[in-house]
């Protein structure tokens, strides 16, 4: 079992940044693929980024490229998504996830979740 805790959310101004944090408890998420997810009021959950269990190999929706950077510190069992430049449209609710090696961009791929942190960006 794998626990996951969300940090870093918050209200920010557009154009500001925010980091996120992903804490992994329970085991090592060392051999795990690690995803952000986010989930806007009214819409489904959408895919944000993914990294490869080395960190090697990083995966990020076309809204975000270029303005997101997802990376993983596997000695501290943790994860990151620094978001830079952020527009109104990313408001949503940023949900951690930890799969097996190969997951890719749909929630159901992955095993493990957290419970989720707010961020607001104001217009």
């Amino acid at each position: 079992q794998v626990q996951l805790v969300e940090s870093g959310g918050g209200l920010v101004q557009a154009g500001g940044s925010l980091r996120l944090s992903c804490a992994a408890s329970g085991r090592t998420i060392s051999m795990l693929y690690m995803g952000w997810f986010r989930q806007a009021p009214g819409k489904e959950r959408e895919f944000v980024a993914r990294i490869g269990w080395n960190g090697l190999s990083t995966q990020y929706t076309n809204s975000v490229r270029g303005r997101f950077t997802i990376s993983r510190d596997n000695a501290k069992n943790t994860v990151y998504l620094q978001m830079n430049s952020l527009k109104a449209e990313d408001t949503a609710v940023y949900y951690c996830a930890a799969g097996r090696p190969g997951s890719g961009l749909g929630p159901a791929e992955y095993d493990y979740w957290g419970q989720g942190t707010q961020v607001t960006v104001s217009s």
